[in-house]
């Protein structure tokens, strides 16, 4: 379990964050206008009218979220800030929806003449195409190739149109001092990177399977526990981008699964795993008489086009313009499974829009214009994968390689509460009432003291517990982290989980605006800093290998 104690304050930040005592520096005079226009009455009016019915949930290809990405977009323009498509602040991402049809699609094994058969729930997830793949199955670890770490669980493996058979997150996660950002995750432990690094290793599909030595739920387990939305009355299609990189399926098995497909590798899932950790040496091999079919079939699917809402501020130095800081959140949400069953989606992630558009509004207003540019942006279907993100990502409007920071709100307007999904996993203080989660610190640890500096004008207590937990998968589940793939330093401000996460009682009358006006003008003070000082916060790409 994750202690509670942990705060940016005791990781050798020098700069006291949570003294409650200690008199809060004055913003300059220069930034105070812009400050003092981040104001509660103007957050809680934005977030009840993009958490209200009339909006229906906002779900992704869905008319409440259009409204909402339609509003986003006069606020950009009230703000006096820049299109950058065609005089437009819309950029279209094209997608594909599709519903697995469970009891045509299966996973199949064929070994020794015998043939078996798993579909859901031993199997879970599905492709957008219809798929008919049979091949050899090979095992390759944890599926991760990370040459500044030293280790590559391909070396010396053939997966040349074959399947592969992984390991969720990373080897060591238990261990406080492995390379692999010790209890925390790095970039390799998402499913996304594993199949992009298996598809370039020639690999024709990919089975996924919970570590078998875990300490934590399975993804399928943990997904279960949120309840909400994942059980709904009418469940919501899959959604991924149109022509994206990923061009082969993925697939998450059971452990039974696994125990079977391992059979012939002459050691248990086990045994595997135990022996990875031991010393960081790949265990991968072919698996002996293991042919593996996968069979997929889609009842439904259709093309769709969501929309990215983006809007430019230019810097006022010449010399900086061309650098780009980014402010985001996403305005989508989980939808509606009736007229009653809506989910409204007021922290997840009103909240995080309505604070973009503060910061629009607040930089606007200010006299003094910041030296880089800001792009500030709220991203489509985030819920569906990050796929607004992704799509900017892979698609940028502004160069990557001069941007510079990126601030990412996600859920920052409740007070953290225990739930189903984190007891057991995250100790959570008593009193959150003044705490903000930040994810991140690990890449950047110059954005991390930036962050701090500027607290002490605003009192938050900053927390950097998801930045050490493997359970909940925290580091890759927002828009921030296509952008860290892209070595951007870029963090997540997060007030944390909840019991109304994912469910119809995520409500505009249950935040706390008085800390979420605090998270947002701390955001302010920051997005300054990065956009004002000589040097910006470098990304570390592999702060354990170094």
């Amino acid at each position: 379990m994750i202690s509670a104690s942990r705060c940016l304050l005791c990781l050798a930040l020098t700069v006291s964050t949570c003294a409650a005592d200690v008199p809060k520096p004055a913003v300059p005079d220069r930034l105070a206008t812009g400050f003092n226009a981040i104001r509660v009455e103007a957050l809680r009016a934005d977030v009840t009218f993009l958490a209200s019915d009339a909006l229906d949930g906002r779900l992704s290809l869905q008319r409440g979220d259009e409204v909402a990405a339609q509003w986003v977009c006069a606020e950009f323009a009230k703000a006096g800030l820049q299109p950058l498509v065609d005089g437009s602040y819309l950029q279209s991402v094209p997608l594909i929806e599709y519903s697995g049809d469970r009891a045509s699609s299966y996973v199949g094994l064929s070994r020794g003449g015998a043939q078996k058969q798993w579909s859901f729930p031993h199997v879970s997830g599905g492709f957008k195409d219809d798929v008919d793949l049979t091949a050899p199955l090979v095992f390759a670890g944890f599926g991760i190739t990370a040459p500044e770490l030293g280790y590559d669980d391909y070396a010396g493996l053939d997966v040349r149109g074959k399947i592969v058979l992984l390991f969720d997150h990373e080897p060591q996660e238990t261990d406080p001092k492995s390379i692999f950002n010790g209890t925390g995750n790095t970039r390799y432990a998402t499913g996304r990177v594993k199949l992009l690094n298996a598809q370039a290793h020639g690999a024709a599909g990919v089975l996924l399977v919970g570590e078998p030595n875990r300490q934590h739920p399975s993804n399928q387990e943990r997904v279960a526990k949120i309840g909400g939305s994942a059980k709904r009355s009418v469940p919501i299609g899959t959604q991924v981008i149109d022509d994206d990189t990923l061009r082969i399926p993925l697939l998450t098995v059971s452990d039974v699964i696994a125990q079977e497909l391992l059979a012939t590798s002459g050691d248990t899932p086990a045994q595997l795993q135990t022996a990875i950790d031991r010393d960081l040496k790949p265990q991968s091999r072919p698996l002996p008489d293991t042919i593996v079919s996968l069979r997929l079939r889609n009842a439904s699917r259709r093309r769709g086009t969501t929309i990215n809402v983006l809007g430019l501020l230019p810097g006022s130095d010449p010399s900086l313009a061309a650098e780009t800081i980014i402010i985001s959140a996403h305005h989508d949400h989980d939808g509606a499974s009736s007229s009653t069953e809506i989910y409204h989606g007021a922290d997840d992630n009103a909240s995080g829009t309505a604070g973009v558009v503060a910061l629009a509004h607040a930089f606007a207003q200010n006299p003094v214009r910041p030296k880089r540019s800001i792009l500030f942006a709220v991203f489509a279907a985030e819920e569906r994968g990050l796929l607004g993100a992704f799509w900017l990502a892979a698609h940028p409007l502004r160069p990557l390689a001069t941007t510079r920071a990126m601030i990412n709100f996600d859920m920052i307007g409740r007070n953290e509460e225990a739930s189903e999904q984190t007891n057991g996993l995250i100790e959570i203080p008593a009193d959150t009432s003044n705490r903000l989660n930040l994810i991140g610190a690990y890449y950047s640890p110059d954005y991390a003291r930036i962050v701090a500096e500027e607290n002490r004008r605003v009192g938050l207590i900053l927390d950097d517990r998801f930045d050490h937990e493997n359970a909940l998968n925290v580091f890759f589940r927002s828009d921030q982290f296509p952008f860290v793939l892209k070595n951007i330093p870029a963090f997540w401000f997060f007030t944390g989980f909840h019991p109304d996460y994912h469910h119809v009682t995520d409500t505009a009358d249950r935040l706390n605006y008085a800390k979420m006006a605090k998270i947002v003008q701390l955001s302010y003070l920051t997005a300054w800093r990065f956009t004002d000082d000589p040097t910006t916060p470098r990304f570390v790409e592999s702060p354990r290998g170094q």
